[in-house]
């Protein structure tokens, strides 16, 4: 198959999701609410996205849901902006290769989302391009923050900086006061940082990077998700400075790409964007760097 097939199914109770399909790879998005991408994966294979079962085919109410998949937020964080409810509907339209998802502005934000998804023709590529407007009376500071919850049971990989800044320091870390350092589901390598999701730990775990690499992985069904976006040296980042953060408790992990921070006048929007790469037959490796190396060669590199 050399084009993508957008149709209308039912998914998780939700009667008016949009499936894109290539032949190889397939994603569905959710319009009862959203803008959400709630599975991504192999046709006929598991979603390598996280579902919240509880949450499935829900809609309406003033009730945050976490649902689960692929979701555009906007931060700094804070409980009365960035968990504004997206429990309605939203409209789309198709564009090349995919569709664009437009949600209603936000009653308590002044914010607009949209989500631009495509789907290569071939092969498993996907862009995602995150976009902010602000619709209020006011000036107003954010980032555009696209977060991606991924199936349970498998093991993120993110590079660290290793650019040579001779006396001076060469990347930021992140800790959140419930983050343990001596967490067994983190390993602080030379090269990487991994961390496992592991369904039988309930105490959540978040960190923040400056990932100049602009990439970050993750093994499950002997498969490896591939997340890149573009990091910009010299902007300037929330969180003390990072573009790149992962949460983790017993139910997801989170791969977490942040853009940098912007004041938006009203009518004025911000864009972030996002490519990401599913490959078959990749074993999971041990924390050992080497074995990391083998498994990433020729697939771990950042957004052109």
């Amino acid at each position: 198959m050399d084009r993508v097939e957008t149709v209308k199914v039912t998914y998780g109770g939700w009667p008016n999701c949009v499936r894109l399909r290539n032949g190889l790879v397939e994603l569905v998005v959710t319009t009862d609410v959203g803008p959400r991408i709630i599975r991504f994966g192999f046709i006929g294979g598991e979603n390598e996205l996280c579902e919240i079962g509880p949450d499935l085919g829900l809609a309406g109410g003033y009730e945050w849901r976490l649902y689960g998949g692929h979701r555009l937020w906007h931060g700094p964080e804070d409980r009365e902006r960035t968990y504004e409810p997206d429990n309605g509907p939203v409209s789309w339209e198709k564009i090349p290769g995919g569709i664009k998802t437009i949600q209603d502005v936000e009653p308590r934000t002044g914010i607009r989302k949209v989500m631009e998804i495509s789907l290569s023709p071939e092969g498993s590529v996907v862009n995602i391009l995150h976009r902010l407007t602000n619709e209020g009376a006011l000036p107003v500071e954010l980032f555009v923050w696209g977060i991606t919850a991924m199936a349970p049971g498998g093991k993120e990989v993110v590079p660290q900086t290793r650019r040579d800044t001779g006396l001076l320091p060469n990347r930021v870390v992140s800790l959140w006061p419930y983050s343990r350092l001596d967490d067994p589901r983190v390993h602080w390598g030379e090269r990487y940082i991994t961390l496992v999701q592991n369904p039988a730990v309930r105490s959540p775990f978040k960190l923040g990077v400056s990932n100049e690499d602009g990439w970050a992985a993750y093994f499950n069904h002997n498969h490896l998700f591939i997340k890149r976006y573009l990091h910009a040296c010299g902007a300037r980042y929330p969180d003390f400075g990072v573009s790149y953060e992962t949460y983790v408790n017993e139910t997801i992990l989170e791969l977490e790409t942040l853009a940098p921070l912007v004041r938006l006048a009203p009518g004025e929007r911000t864009e972030h964007e996002e490519e990401w790469e599913l490959f078959d037959n990749v074993e999971m490796p041990s924390d050992d760097e080497e074995e990391i190396e083998e498994a990433l060669k020729e697939k771990a590199r950042s957004k052109k």
